[in-house]
């Protein structure tokens, strides 16, 4: 494939080889480092043309036809971008680890250069050193994600060998992960959730619980939540949850499954509309305990609850 630049952006030459590929599966070629969906959202925004016409992603190509990109061209950047502007609470730092305060409303990372304003776009400004630093490259020494409207800790490698020995802590599920959640309905005093998550076949975007794993054939996680009461209200109860593993919406799903969604969460928790003036969902990571990468010293690191969560608290008179 071809590549040149051009007034409006980057443009591709179509090669012989890729003669009668549709649009979007030629762009996987010529752009690796976007998702799929990145790709097909850029398409659906008609940012490329081909042979001068906005172009579908159901088009075919020909051999010599023209593809030309017109957004700005740090959008196609192979890594996140360095955004000054954003300012993180670091709870901790030495020349091994960084570990910062998400605010919610702020993803962990991003997908594409469109992509400015997440924990990674933070690190990329801090620490360009770190661009080298992990698995993936939109994910600069980053070891734990947090939702979007998850607020507290995320545990960032700042070498490789770090990295690589922090990895090892998770997945011999050495590191413990602790997060105070307000939850509907009164619990038990203490429990365990091990249920299996999967994706949900009717929606993508959630995950579910897998009672039967004869029985599916899609991927499946297995996952275990440990939670025990803070504090009780007459609806509500403040629970603190312990995790090893790291599923996507690992909390929120188990928590659920067993009656007692979160409080403000709009998508496992639709069929409780109050949320205390809550715009997210009461969810914190409040503390982080493992193994120093390079001393092997016991690190155990704390945020504190931030003031949206604090008011919910105040308000329903649950003092801890």
């Amino acid at each position: 494939m071809d590549q040149a630049k051009t007034g409006k952006g980057n443009s591709w030459t179509v090669a012989p080889e890729h003669d009668q590929l549709r649009v979007d599966a030629l762009l996987r070629h010529c752009l690796p480092q976007l998702s799929r969906r990145q790709l097909a959202s850029a398409i659906a925004d008609r940012l490329f043309s081909l042979n001068g016409k906005v172009s579908k992603k159901g088009d075919r190509v020909n051999a010599g036809d023209v593809l030309v990109f017109h957004g700005p061209t740090a959008w196609l950047s192979a890594q996140p971008l360095a955004n000054p502007n954003l300012q993180l609470g670091v709870v901790y730092e030495d020349p091994e680890i960084l570990i910062v305060d998400k605010p919610a409303g702020l993803p962990t990372h991003g997908f594409s250069g469109r992509d400015k304003d997440t924990v990674a776009n933070f690190i990329a400004s801090k620490l360009p050193e770190l661009l080298a630093v992990g698995k993936s490259r939109w994910e600069p020494g980053i070891l734990n994600r947090l939702d979007r409207d998850t607020s507290g800790l995320v545990l960032v490698a700042k070498t490789q060998e770090s990295f690589i020995e922090l990895r090892k802590q998770f997945r011999r599920r050495e590191i413990l992960k602790t997060y105070w959640a307000l939850v509907w309905g009164n619990t038990n005093v203490s429990g365990a959730i091990t249920l299996p998550l999967a994706h949900d076949p009717r929606d993508r975007g959630r995950m579910r619980t897998v009672h039967s794993t004869n029985l599916h054939s899609e991927r499946i996680w297995n996952a275990v939540t440990h939670y025990r009461q803070l504090a009780q209200a007459s609806e509500v109860t403040l629970v603190e949850v312990n995790m090893t593993t790291g599923v996507t919406h690992q909390i929120r799903v188990h928590l659920g499954s067993i009656g007692h969604p979160i409080v403000g969460d709009g998508l496992y928790g639709k069929a409780k509309p109050e949320s205390f003036g809550l715009e997210r969902q009461f969810l914190h990571a409040i503390k982080l305990q493992f193994r120093h990468p390079k001393t092997s010293r016991k690190l155990i690191v704390e945020a504190p609850l931030p003031n949206d969560l604090k008011k919910v608290l105040t308000r329903l008179k649950l003092w801890i």
